[in-house]
């Protein structure tokens, strides 16, 4: 049986690579390749950044007023909210999510487009009060140029919009470089954003390989900013290339989340919200709430109702709507979990529950979901980040302890904090080092609010007020109105 065969998006048309050699893509479930996906090379770079930078200087897309383009991303947001089951289903057979999760996610993603349409014409300076006679200053914000930006395998779609969105509603191009394991469901997007009537060069997709494709955009000198989300080891090669060019550059990393339970909290709520948290996307989330710092008071109520759960998760294929936790996106993540495992054992940890492949898969990827009991804190598998289904729980003794616990990694990204008393709530949600915080709830999200950390988990926001000043830069502006010469320049103050 043939595969389905994808092309690059590049100047507004569908090519092949300079080489026109394919890569297939597999499906997690099964282990099995689905498609096939054009390998860029180096040239195909350079051709996607000069469309992208021809477009920033001399297209229809540099006349356009902020309205306009506003217009334009909320009907690639329309366009998507008419097809969710679609991409949904590409995204599920691409990197194995739920396909119900998948249905979710799609179905707030348009969201993203409209709020940032709709800040399109509110991106805007100020007038300053200069203490000098007859100087009006103001500032102005204006887009970068071209952006490029560099998407994991775990949430293509997600993680590509709050790039996309307002990389665009700022006036900027871009060059999307999706993960080579996961590239189908942006293809796809693409053919949204050329119905919605993006003038060719807006937007383009390279794929490939991190050698040569993200080396060469992140190196590219006609590249203004990079926006990258994926490991830390791959950051560190972005961070280095734009030596070269200068790029601003912002890093959505990984974390090692803490969910804190105290004593006060309700051991149903907690339970459930840390479920969420770690196995939710099979474990394979930046905000995986990875570890469950517990209460010594309430430990035992809260452990056994994660068991009781736990036992109920029904693993399975990710495109039926009763499973609840499909499998890993790539073996290599898969042997990577197992790995993981068999080190915490190795450090004196207990295994709850799990610990291995799940008896009733005859193929795919999958994993049971893991709970271990840690004493030990600086355990590895308290520390490092393992990105699959496996929970390492530790109690604490107080408040004090539990923000030292929660601190004791070189991770910042998200907390989530489980009580009833609202001071303590604040005074956690303070001294705890995260850019993210959840009171009684966790992996929230809304266009609204911003996402990112610090540390290992990198810098800059996304989503949010906050990604617009990620994507512009001020320009200050100083106009003499008076009507007499200039001064002498050299008492000029």
């Amino acid at each position: 049986m043939s595969l389905k065969k994808y092309k690059m998006y590049i100047n507004g048309e569908w090519v092949e690579s300079e080489s026109g050699e394919y890569f297939p893509s597999y499906n997690p479930a099964t282990g099995e390749a689905w498609c096939e996906v054009a390998k860029g090379t180096e040239e195909d770079v350079n051709r996607a950044v000069q469309a992208a930078h021809e477009a920033f200087q001399n297209s229809e897309w540099a006349e356009m007023t902020y309205t306009e383009r506003g217009k334009l991303v909320h009907k690639l947001g329309e366009l998507i909210s008419q097809n969710i089951e679609k991409l949904a289903e590409f995204e599920t057979r691409d990197n194995g999510k739920l396909l119900r999760e998948m249905r979710g996610q799609l179905t707030y993603l348009p969201e993203f487009f409209y709020y940032y349409a709709g800040l399109a014409d509110k991106i805007h300076g100020q007038t300053m009060p200069i203490d000098k006679k007859d100087i009006f200053a103001f500032t102005t914000r204006e887009p970068l140029g071209v952006v490029a930006a560099i998407t994991p395998w775990n949430s293509p779609l997600y993680l590509t919009t709050i790039k996309l969105a307002p990389a665009l509603v700022a006036g900027n191009t871009i060059v999307i470089k999706p993960s080579e394991m996961t590239s189908a469901s942006l293809l796809e997007l693409m053919k949204y954003v050329e119905e919605a009537g993006f003038p060719k060069g807006v937007v383009n997709v390279v794929t490939g390989f991190g050698m040569p494709v993200g080396n060469t955009l992140t190196a590219h000198p006609l590249v203004r900013r990079v926006a990258f989300t994926g490991g830390s080891e791959s950051a560190r090669h972005v961070v280095r290339n734009t030596a070269e060019n200068f790029a601003q550059v912002s890093l959505e990393l990984g974390g090692k989340s803490p969910n804190i339970v105290f004593e006060d909290a309700d051991p149903e709520s907690a339970a459930m919200g840390i479920i969420a948290g770690i196995f939710g996307a099979s474990g394979q989330s930046c905000v995986a709430g990875s570890r469950a710092l517990l209460h010594v008071d309430i430990y035992d109520q809260v452990l056994e109702k994660l068991v009781e759960r736990v036992e109920q998760i029904k693993i399975g294929d990710p495109l039926l709507d009763d499973t609840e936790m499909g499998p890993l996106a790539t073996e290599a993540q898969l042997e990577r979990v197992k790995e993981y495992v068999g080190i915490g054992q190795a450090e004196g940890g207990k295994i709850v529950i799990g610990g291995k492949t799940p008896e009733n898969t005859d193929a795919g990827w999958y994993f049971e979901p893991t709970i271990i009991e840690l004493i030990d804190h600086d355990a590895r598998i308290a520390q490092e980040e393992i990105f699959g289904p496996v929970l390492s729980i530790i109690p604490f003794k107080d408040e004090e302890e539990a923000i030292a616990l929660a601190n004791g990694t070189e991770y910042a990204l998200a907390t989530g904090i489980w009580t009833r008393d609202v001071a303590r709530a604040h005074r956690v949600a303070k001294a705890v080092h995260a850019g993210i915080i959840w009171v009684n709830t966790y992996r929230s999200i809304s266009p609204l609010m911003p996402i990112g950390g610090s540390r290992l988990s990198g810098h800059g926001r996304e989503s949010g007020f906050d990604a617009i000043y990620e994507y512009t830069q001020s320009k200050a502006v100083w106009i003499n109105t008076s009507s007499e010469p200039m001064p002498d320049p050299f008492i000029m103050r």
